[in-house]
């Protein structure tokens, strides 16, 4: 009878700490986890880094970093970040279509079941519309002045 509750003892605590799945940002902690472009003009392709630091105490591997559009092209580090090492994760947005944006890229790191999402957002103007509302900008008084 012993044996078995132990063994049920056992069986229970193991299933427990599988249940306790990681999640990304339990060893990556990013500086931002969304970044807004503002207003850009459109044809002009933009980037933004978003920065990260491993908190865990092993070294960790971004496996994919997924864009949820192709006018989204992230690039993510290659090899392992060290314990408590600094890295990047680039996002470049195309600004190909006139009009508001909010792209999703989602990061899947290694061992960890499951993933984060960055955001970028922003509004794609025309040349036009880019140049009247930078014209406008320099026009309107300063705060003080």
């Amino acid at each position: 009878m012993k044996k078995i509750l132990l063994l049920a003892s056992a069986v229970l605590l193991t299933a427990g700490l599988f249940a306790q799945a990681k999640k990304a940002d339990d060893v990556v902690k990013f500086k931002e986890m969304t970044y807004d472009f503002g207003k850009i003009k459109q044809g002009a392709p933009v980037t933004h880094d978003f920065s990260f630091t491993n908190i865990s105490e092993a070294p960790v591997i971004i496996e994919s970093a997924t864009p949820s559009c192709g006018c989204t092209t992230p690039v993510k580090p290659e090899g392992a970040i060290e314990k408590g090492k600094s890295n990047k994760i680039t996002a470049g947005f195309n600004a190909a279509a006139q009009g508001p944006f909010n792209k999703m890229i989602t990061i899947k790191v290694a061992g960890v079941d499951a993933p984060l999402q960055l955001r970028i957002t922003g509004e794609v103007l025309t040349a036009d519309a880019y140049a009247k509302y930078y014209s406008d900008k320099d026009k309107t008084p300063k705060s003080g002045s």
